[in-house]
């Protein structure tokens, strides 16, 4: 996801986030990541932009990968063009909205029906930024896509990922998470007030808080699954299309070009997360380099508010509450 220009990072905050992980950062390639023939992995989101270069990496090392993308003429067309690449790769498209609890049921009961194990679930689809408007059940939409729907899903398949040895659970939040704020209130804003940034900060920092509590439910339960995160930095994607400015033109776009990365290796905290043997659960990627704008995946830090076990809580009951679903553990 893109990071917002206007956040205010000193030099203070960016020695207290990043202490030291500099100094212990490692170089990882992708062809450190073993062979995937037999593992099945779900990337939603994967017909364009991160999804869509982390399922050619998965694809490229022998996986199953089910595209789980709103469109299946969109999802059609990105396998044929990963296809061109890689003649064999094993790609399955699969209709999933993440606005809609029914169509995220139904893709879950479609995907069980076919599987009976799922290695990875890379929790990468959002959107950013877009005007104010709702899900098919009546939430928010940036919050009901970004979080609810990815609660939703994970909460449905959960039972096969934890009957899945050395399962992965990856999460793809983002720099915009530090200006997020919890606010139990007014969470999808009933109360009005909205804001673009203000509600895609909220659903990044919710991404990492049910990271984090669902690390903590899992280690207490000893299942044998990971639950990670990842940040691309800034990525060069058509996730950022509705941050305009006063003008109508596009002045944090062009930003974002100059200093981003493209997508094939913004993706690459998120395949680091899924992929890589020494990460451990409750862990969080993010690029090297430039403030964590760009580079080399490695170990990073979220914020002090990403870790706050109270609303970690509260919006695990919350998110239970709005999806009428209860996440067993």
């Amino acid at each position: 996801m893109l990071l917002d220009i206007k956040s205010k990072i000193t030099y203070n905050t960016y020695m207290s986030n990043f202490k030291g992980e500099f100094m212990k950062k490692t170089k990882w390639s992708i062809n450190e990541a073993k062979d995937l023939t037999s593992k099945v992995i779900i990337v939603t989101g994967a017909n364009s932009g991160l999804g869509y270069e982390a399922t050619k990496i998965f694809a490229s090392k022998n996986a199953t990968v089910i595209m789980a993308c709103r469109s299946l003429e969109k999802a059609n067309e990105a396998k044929e063009a990963i296809i061109e690449v890689y003649e064999k790769a094993n790609l399955v498209p699969m209709v999933l909205d993440l606005g809609s609890l029914k169509s995220i049921k139904s893709f879950a009961n479609e995907f069980k029906s076919k599987y009976n194990r799922l290695d990875i679930l890379l929790n990468n689809a959002g959107i950013m930024t877009i005007p104010y408007g709702k899900t098919e059940d009546g939430f928010e939409i940036q919050n009901g896509v970004n979080h609810l729907g990815h609660f939703a899903l994970t909460s449905q398949l959960f039972k096969l990922i934890k009957n899945t040895s050395e399962s992965r659970i990856v999460n793809v939040s983002s720099l915009a998470h530090r200006q997020g704020k919890m606010d139990f209130d007014n969470y999808l804003f009933e109360k009005g007030n909205y804001k673009k940034m203000k509600s895609y900060a909220k659903s990044k920092l919710s991404n990492l808080l049910f990271t984090y509590e669902l690390d903590r439910r899992i280690k207490e339960k000893g299942h044998d699954v990971k639950v990670l995160a990842a940040h691309p930095g800034v990525s060069s994607t058509n996730l950022g299309r509705y941050v305009v400015g006063k003008n109508g033109d596009s002045p944090f776009l062009k930003f974002a070009l100059k200093l981003g990365q493209p997508a094939d290796l913004g993706c690459l905290p998120e395949v680091r997360a899924a992929l890589d043997e020494s990460a451990q659960g409750g862990e969080y990627y993010g690029p090297d380099s430039l403030i964590q704008m760009r580079g080399n995946p490695i170990r990073v830090k979220s914020n002090k508010r990403s870790h706050n076990i109270e609303d970690a809580k509260k919006l695990w009951n919350f998110s239970e509450q709005l999806t009428n679903l209860k996440f067993d553990i």
